[in-house]
């Protein structure tokens, strides 16, 4: 069988110039062959930008054959700014003494739940920083009143929260896992990959876990019957090596677990940071590593948009770049828009989006079901 995929490269005297080295590693992915450390080297160095994207949304349909795309309606709460690690990257976090300095009560709490649910809302994505102070039984005691409460979803504690907690009260990462889980955890959002590289963790973020230990998480979560979505941030201290080995190591663990049920990559937001030096990552890579994400990550069904950092049109166009799903319709979102990035869509506005390409919007759940 022979897969032949026009490619298309820069302009010189008149003539269209073929990008070569793309062409035997796209016939890869769409005769469904596994791509290696090199395949996806050398499409991240392309600049052939559409026939990378073409053959993402080409896998995309394989994956997705109906004309659904997705969305949740949620909502990202963040019971603290309270953080120890001082990631060069966040401009979320305060330490505890400062004046901005907060743990949500919950009453607080309880009013922003009970206004997702009256906008429709399905989950919320239950997030802080690495609280020095609050031991394990508080949080089980924060997620046992919510599920007695309230009837949501909670998408809760990414891995650096999850495995700070384990260090912190001295017991075991499945203990401390069972443990949330029976308290009325449903899920572990992938936040805190940043990259899965030594060197790039080293650089950015010394204080938070390893990437082994990110991945260990996401392990024994997954042995205890908790799924998780799983993402990367890029365009920071990394290279296009390192973020082919991000992938190929979400790769390994998914073959391993089969846990992960999203995957979703956003660039660095350097604004109010100790990285605001480094140049925005703009949308063409963007949709480049998205595409390239969809091609290298097999077995993950999933990819989600990331409009709340490149905005609706490019949220949109990543429907064409191997993404299925626009994420959530994110009523609240703190920690991106305190790096001055601030996109905000209600439900109708993802519809449209959705809808002017042809596909027909549904709302899901977590596990990606279609349930409106």
């Amino acid at each position: 069988m022979s897969v032949r995929i026009r490619t298309y490269g820069n302009w010189e005297e008149g003539k269209i110039m073929i990008d070569s080295s793309v062409q035997p590693i796209l016939e890869k992915a769409l005769l469904n062959e596994r791509l290696d450390y090199d395949d996806g080297l050398t499409l991240f160095k392309s600049y052939d930008l559409l026939s990378i994207g073409n053959t993402a949304d080409l896998i995309r349909q394989k994956v997705h054959p109906g004309p659904y795309v997705t969305y949740i309606v949620d909502r990202n709460i963040n019971y603290t700014n309270v953080c120890h690690v001082d990631c060069d990257f966040c401009a979320f976090y305060r330490h505890m003494k400062d004046s901005e300095a907060y743990t949500l009560s919950r009453q607080v709490l309880g009013q922003k739940i009970q206004e997702t649910i009256d906008l429709g809302g399905v989950q919320i994505l239950l997030q802080g920083g690495l609280h020095p102070k609050l031991k394990l039984d508080w949080y089980e005691d924060l997620l046992r009143w919510i599920k007695s409460n309230y009837d949501i979803h909670i998408h809760g504690f990414s891995p650096p929260e999850l495995d700070w907690f384990a260090k912190i009260n001295k017991i075991s990462l499945t203990e401390t896992l069972i443990r949330l889980r029976d308290a009325g955890l449903g899920s572990i959002p992938g936040g805190g990959a940043e990259i899965l590289t030594d060197h790039a963790r080293d650089t950015i973020s010394p204080k938070k876990c390893t990437a082994a230990e990110w991945l260990e998480v996401m392990r024994q979560g997954h042995l205890v019957q908790l799924k998780s979505s799983a993402t990367m941030m890029y365009g920071h201290a990394e290279d296009y090596g390192e973020r082919v080995e991000h992938l190929l190591r979400l790769r390994d663990l998914q073959d391993e677990t089969g846990g992960f049920t999203a995957f979703i990559c956003w660039s660095l937001q350097p604004n109010n940071t100790r990285l605001e030096h480094l140049p925005p990552s703009g949308s063409f890579e963007y949709l480049k590593t998205l595409a390239i994400s969809r091609l290298m990550l097999d077995n993950i069904p999933n990819f989600q948009s990331s409009w709340v950092t490149q905005g609706p049109k490019i949220g949109q166009l990543s429907l064409k770049f191997g993404a299925n799903d626009m994420g959530g319709t994110m009523i609240e979102e703190n920690v991106v828009s305190q790096a001055g990035t601030v996109y905000c869509m209600p439900m109708d506005e993802i519809e449209r989006l959705v809808s002017e390409l042809g596909y027909v919007p549904k709302q899901r759940n977590f596990f990606y079901e279609i349930i409106n």
